[in-house]
């Protein structure tokens, strides 16, 4: 099989945190993260088909819930990893989980969770995910993340 189509579990998303991202306690800005949570997981939901197969489906994401852990800050040029994976998928949710790596000392300065409904474009109601949208991930079980996690920062 060749590379290109192995779906790998878990996606990393790496940025240089740019000047403007700085807030005036000297720090990337608590709504940086968000951006970038946002922008990994259209990386891997866009490099995973998954949205192709959302707008065939006639559906939209949208996020229900973030919630996020600051450990420490981020710095302007310094260069973070947001990985990303799914965790699981529900009736009409999914949750993908983060965890953001300084570069150079492989220190994690947060860590969050989203919750995604699957909503129909007509209606704008939740509906049912269907297999051809979740099929497109590998799910990381909460019991497997650590393995799984570590296999990635072995992959650079």
């Amino acid at each position: 099989m060749s590379e290109q189509n192995i779906i790998l579990p878990v996606c990393r998303y790496n940025v240089i945190v740019p000047e403007e991202a700085v807030d005036e306690n000297g720090h990337a800005n608590n709504v940086e993260y968000v951006r970038w949570m946002q922008e990994a997981a259209v990386c891997h939901s866009d490099s995973h088909g998954c949205t192709e197969a959302t707008r065939a489906a006639g559906a939209i994401w949208v996020v229900r819930m973030h919630r996020i852990e600051y450990l420490r800050p981020a710095f302007a040029g310094e260069k973070i990893s947001v990985l990303t994976w799914v965790s699981n998928f529900r009736r009409v949710l999914t949750l993908r989980k983060y965890r953001f790596v300084r570069f150079c000392d492989k220190a994690v300065i947060a860590e969050g969770e989203t919750d995604w409904v699957f909503v129909d474009i007509v209606s704008g109601k939740p509906r049912s995910i269907p297999k051809e949208v979740s099929s497109v991930f590998v799910v990381v079980p909460y019991d497997k993340e650590t393995e799984y996690l570590s296999r990635i920062n072995e992959s650079k």
